[in-house]
């Protein structure tokens, strides 16, 4: 029986991703980074800014990679995504995929401009977002992606974040790219779908992935993915894709499950009480209804 490229094995078969990366027990990023490569293959050029994935990668002159990567500042992953493409089309040079893969603090925070002005050039690379909710690689700070009444290190339990997550995914979508989507390391075959259609898109391409982490979010490193699936199941993280900027899918269907068992799995949230949590799942309900809203207009 002929092997399909779009096979894990594969990734680790061809020496695209190899042992002896540097990420903690139950990190999510190096999940996700698994299941993207599998898709876009050994032609891609990896741009990582300042996050966690730096130093998962291992020191210079040392690699988990067997594909090219370049190491930039925090705020210039897609500035340098889009020159790498640049030199690429000078070149003449065709068939291979420019990768920007940054954390949410390089995404919705520090790089947020270099990822708008590309955006809306539509520069033809895939951004990715694995997205931990805080600025994990210098201290479990917190970020615009930490949801609302998280702890950080910068939000301590007598002073959690008193504002929203930021709707990354929604901002992307105003620029009226070609694609942009949500994708969770729990369902590996929605995140490789969707891959694999940002793959064969021209244009900048948006990928938002929730990546938990076990020091940030306090929970033992075991349940990284059942609690990814329990953020969809519950409409936390809904998985959908938007086309064009006003094209919606709803492409994993949740089953509704209490926002409060999600919570309660993480130490983040263990000030929380019950209000507030009661608060927390009104707000989650409220966004769900509002991404509903947007796909039945769309139908």
């Amino acid at each position: 029986m002929g092997r399909s490229e779009d096979v894990d094995l594969d990734v680790l078969e061809s020496g695209i991703m190899t042992s002896g990366h540097l990420a903690c027990q139950g990190c999510g990023a190096p999940v996700a980074m698994r299941h993207v490569l599998t898709v876009l293959g050994k032609r891609t050029v990896l741009v990582l800014p300042a996050c966690c994935y730096t130093i998962i990668a291992g020191p210079f002159p040392y690699s988990g990679f067997r594909i090219p990567i370049y190491h930039t500042a925090f705020e210039t992953a897609a500035s340098c995504a889009s020159g790498i493409r640049a030199a690429f089309e000078v070149k003449k040079k065709k068939g291979i995929q420019v990768v920007a893969w940054a954390g949410d603090g390089g995404t919705f925070d520090i790089g947020i401009q270099a990822l708008s002005g590309a955006a809306e050039r539509d520069d033809d690379f895939i951004y990715v977002c694995y997205d931990n909710e805080a600025y994990m690689n210098t201290g479990i700070q917190r970020s615009s992606a930490t949801p609302k009444g998280a702890w950080t290190t910068t939000t301590p339990a007598r002073h959690p974040k008193l504002t929203r997550k930021k709707n990354m995914v929604e901002i992307m979508a105003a620029h009226r790219i070609p694609y942009a989507a949500t994708a969770s390391v729990a369902y590996p075959e929605d995140l490789k779908a969707k891959v694999r259609k940002a793959k064969k898109i021209r244009g900048a391409r948006f990928i938002h992935i929730l990546s938990p982490c076990p020091p940030g979010w306090r929970y033992s490193p075991e349940l990284t993915i059942k609690l990814a699936r329990m953020a969809v199941e519950s409409k936390t993280f809904p998985l959908y894709e938007v086309e064009n900027g006003t094209d919606y899918r709803i492409t994993v269907q949740p089953k509704g499950i209490p926002v409060g068992g999600y919570v309660k799995m993480q130490g983040r949230f263990k000030h929380l009480t019950a209000k507030e949590i009661e608060e927390i799942q009104k707000t989650t309900d409220t966004e769900w209804n509002r991404l509903l809203a947007r796909v039945e207009v769309d139908r």
